[in-house]
């Protein structure tokens, strides 16, 4: 037999194709990394639109946001700066939390931006009276002049060779009765209301009575109150008269500095005035750290 059966050959190919099944995995990759890209430019936007004052005061929060003493590296600023959180029951005026103004209507930002013109405009003409005055002159380096959240400040400060008071009184010297004279008049010249604190350094004090540093410092609040009214002052401006004793010392670095023993008279803004009015202002955070409207250190300025 000549034909002998072939043998059938069976070729089997194998199909090449990609890596197994990926399911959605790379869908939720994706969405987290276009979440992370909108967080970026949200921060990014925010950080080219905040005041500059707002920027300071949140990062010096996510330093150290508890005012309760813990393991930071440092103690949390609360009362003495803003961004901390603060450990009274008190609402306070600051660069973070609620600053006067914020969600304000259109007509109130107007009549907030008017106001500020009138405080700025009232700053200038002081800073050119004490410059010119006879009477305020020789303490130019006393008289601190500046815009703060809550209003137009004058600080009073006391130096080493010429305290504002009688030692351990409430007594107003000469020519610190001169000065408040001579600043009364100013006062009446915008509608906005005042409010004055008194502040003492750290040294200890304590009267026959058992009267220390806060009852001091609210009767030299009081001294300052009624050589204004006497200097021509309208009484009925007045908003609120305070003694802080040494709770907020303008030299935090140096408690006894004289320095820290001052007088703190604030023309309120009108912003400021609404939330007074609400109820919800005692202590003004403005009184606490002494910087100009341009973030300038009021004490470097005046050491220079």
């Amino acid at each position: 037999m000549s034909d002998q059966a072939q043998p059938i050959i069976i070729v089997r190919k194998k199909k090449g194709g990609g890596g197994g099944h990926h399911g959605g995995a790379w869908k939720v990759a994706y969405a987290d990394f276009v979440t992370a890209m909108m967080a970026f430019f949200m921060v990014m936007w925010l950080v080219a639109t905040m005041p500059q004052e707002q920027l300071g005061g949140i990062a010096e929060y996510f330093k150290n946001p508890s005012a309760v003493a813990g393991a930071a590296a440092s103690a949390a600023p609360g009362v003495s700066g803003p961004g901390g959180a603060g450990d009274v029951p008190i609402k306070m005026f600051d660069h973070l939390s609620n600053p006067p103004g914020a969600g304000a209507t259109p007509d109130e930002s107007r009549r907030d931006a008017a106001d500020r013109a009138r405080l700025e405009a009232l700053k200038r003409e002081l800073e050119e009276a004490v410059a010119k005055s006879q009477a305020l002159a020789p303490f130019k380096d006393q008289l601190l002049i500046d815009i703060t959240p809550e209003g137009l400040r004058i600080q009073i400060v006391d130096s080493h060779n010429r305290p504002m008071f009688d030692l351990g009184s409430p007594n107003l010297k000469d020519y610190t009765a001169q000065i408040l004279f001579e600043l009364a008049k100013y006062l009446n010249q915008v509608d906005n209301r005042v409010a004055i604190s008194g502040h003492t350094d750290t040294t200890p004090f304590a009267d026959a009575s058992g009267s220390g540093n806060w009852e001091l410092s609210s009767q030299r609040a009081n001294a300052a109150r009624r050589a204004l009214v006497a200097g021509g002052m309208d009484e009925a401006k007045l908003s609120r008269v305070v003694g802080l004793s040494s709770s907020v010392p303008f030299d935090k670095a140096d408690p006894r500095n004289p320095i820290n023993r001052r007088i703190s008279i604030v023309v309120l803004s009108d912003a400021a005035e609404r939330i007074d009015a609400e109820g919800q202002a005692a202590v003004p955070v403005a009184d606490v750290a002494p910087v100009d409207e341009t973030g300038g250190d009021l004490l470097a300025q005046r050491q220079d």
